[in-house]
């Protein structure tokens, strides 16, 4: 497909976003649009260890966050109060204000991560959005941060973080899969045995058959790319993976989409945990506490990380533990 018929919908993201295998309609307005610049936040950068191109800054969550523009797209970083050395970080691929205190975010901001997010819209890991995506993380590497990165993928942001880590798994150091959508066929489409919402066609379906470029439902069906397809570049790298879900989640079922992928990497060898919430269904997402993720995270994440191949921004003595 053209790169246009994707890049409409990018306009439409903060209307989409409060469909089901979503954030909350509530939530929907707190995306920023990525193709339309905004007003500046109230006040201008201050001096500090990091600085990107172009950025404003406001707070997010009480933390400082620096906002900018990379490949046509709004962007931020969040950073944490005591950064860690060689600048760890996690990225939301969507959804990033989505039952943010149920979620390791706020942990791992304590622990010294940076957290990052870049807008792509309601592209459900298409060609287009990887290309944004990879634009973001060569703009935040070449800033110092580390070459190995947390993904975290909420709802339909699965489709974004497996997609993306199945191209780059040497870039990826775990995978939070928060009730994740991994099989298209489950969600959107709704043509295995769950709820999905394809019966009859909706909006999302059709889009994300825009938005790939594929002709017609048929060759979207039997699309090969979907995350329960593409685990062996994850297992051979090592990457481990963690999922929190509940039980009766009627619009992305475990039984279509996390049971899969849990069956299918550990065939593999590879190391996946799956965290049970009996009787919950889509929402909430996270954990009461979701202090079992963070553990999983940060053990991880320690052992499979490596030190920044750039350094333009340097860790400052001051916001070092």
């Amino acid at each position: 497909m053209t790169k246009t018929g994707c890049t409409a919908l990018l306009l439409l993201a903060g209307v989409a976003l409060a469909g089901p295998a979503d954030q909350p309609a509530t939530n929907a307005a707190s995306t920023i649009p990525p193709t339309k610049r905004m007003d500046p936040p109230v006040h201008p950068p201050a001096p500090g260890y990091l600085s990107l191109p172009g950025e404003t800054i406001d707070t997010w969550h009480g933390y400082k966050r620096h906002l900018f523009w990379v490949d046509g797209c709004r962007a931020w970083v969040v950073e944490p109060k005591n950064a860690l050395p060689g600048k760890p970080w996690s990225w939301c691929l969507q959804f990033p204000d989505a039952f943010t205190d149920r979620t390791p975010v706020p942990a791992l901001l304590e622990a010294g991560y940076h957290h990052a997010h870049v807008v792509v819209g309601n592209t459900f890991g298409s060609p287009e959005a990887i290309g944004h995506f990879n634009a973001f993380y060569k703009m935040l590497t070449k800033a110092g941060f580390s070459d190995k990165v947390v993904l975290i993928g909420l709802s339909r942001g699965g489709l974004y973080a497996y997609r993306w880590a199945s191209e780059n798994p040497d870039k990826v150091a775990v995978i939070y899969g928060d009730a994740p959508v991994c099989d298209m066929k489950s969600w959107p489409a709704g043509k295995l045995n769950g709820k999905g919402e394809g019966k009859p066609m909706n909006p999302d379906w059709t889009a994300a058959i825009k938005c790939y470029g594929f002709k017609d439902e048929a060759e979207a069906l039997a699309y090969p790319g979907n995350p329960v397809d593409t685990l062996a570049p994850l297992a051979k790298a090592g990457v481990p993976i963690i999922h929190v879900v509940g039980d009766a989640d009627p619009v992305v079922p475990v039984a279509e989409n996390t049971a899969v992928v849990e069956e299918r990497y550990k065939k593999m060898g590879g190391t996946i945990e799956v965290i049970h919430k009996p009787g919950v269904g889509h929402h909430p997402h996270g954990l009461d506490d979701p202090k079992p993720a963070v553990d999983f995270i940060l053990g991880h994440a320690r052992t499979n990380a490596v030190t920044p191949v750039s350094s333009t921004n340097s860790t400052a003595p001051g916001n070092r533990p």
